[in-house]
């Protein structure tokens, strides 16, 4: 098992959910924390504990995001008009490489930055290899012609295992999205609860 999927999973264990609702998750199997104690009886978490458990769900879900640039995007968001945690998710839905694992052209958030950073995607017809790249309501997404027949592309698209939201509309026999809008929380396919409010504290204490 590779470093990343090992990282993956042990964070589904040390969150005791399974973030991407995949089947090969450990939770699955074992829902109690990761090493010798991790059967032991749960003590009562302090706020401070729930801030910062939510903090790293919310950022580890999305992949390969450092603490530099979660940071970075929370700020923003912060500076934005309106409630700053649907801001959060909102700018976090925007990158490109949730946009590509959202549209089931790769099969997980650390694929869909590679997949970005190789240039196997373009962005109103142009390519984009920035993960982080922001993308706007209208802008139409698309995997490479080149890259359509990869086995991780062909393997994403025929997954059961989750659908494509409503704020992207599909086109061109699945190769291609576009971004339809920002997403709300409650748009957001998450398969565990997450909780930007609680994010948002912990940045703001």
């Amino acid at each position: 098992m590779s470093k990343r999927h090992s990282a993956k999973y042990k964070l589904d264990r040390a969150m005791g959910e399974n973030l991407w609702g995949r089947a090969k998750s450990p939770v699955n199997k074992r829902s109690y924390g990761p090493g010798q104690h991790g059967q032991r009886r749960k003590s009562k978490v302090s706020d401070f504990g729930l801030q910062l458990k939510a903090k790293q769900k919310l950022k580890g879900y999305y992949g390969n995001i450092t603490e530099k640039q979660f940071v970075r995007v929370y700020a923003e968001a912060s500076r934005r008009k309106g409630n700053t945690s649907e801001n959060l998710i909102g700018l976090l839905e925007s990158r490109l490489d949730a946009v590509v694992y959202r549209a089931k052209f790769v099969p997980t958030p650390w694929a869909a930055r590679q997949f970005v950073n190789h240039g196997h995607v373009t962005v109103n017809g142009k390519k984009v290899n920035i993960a982080s790249y922001r993308v706007k309501p209208g802008d139409v997404v698309e995997v490479k012609e080149k890259s359509r027949n990869m086995a991780l592309v062909l393997e994403a698209m025929q997954s059961g295992e989750r659908d494509v939201p409503d704020y992207l509309e599909q086109g061109d026999r699945g190769f291609s999205v576009r971004y339809v809008r920002i997403p709300e929380l409650a748009e957001v396919p998450y398969p565990v609860k997450m909780e930007p409010n609680l994010v948002v504290e912990y940045y703001a204490s």
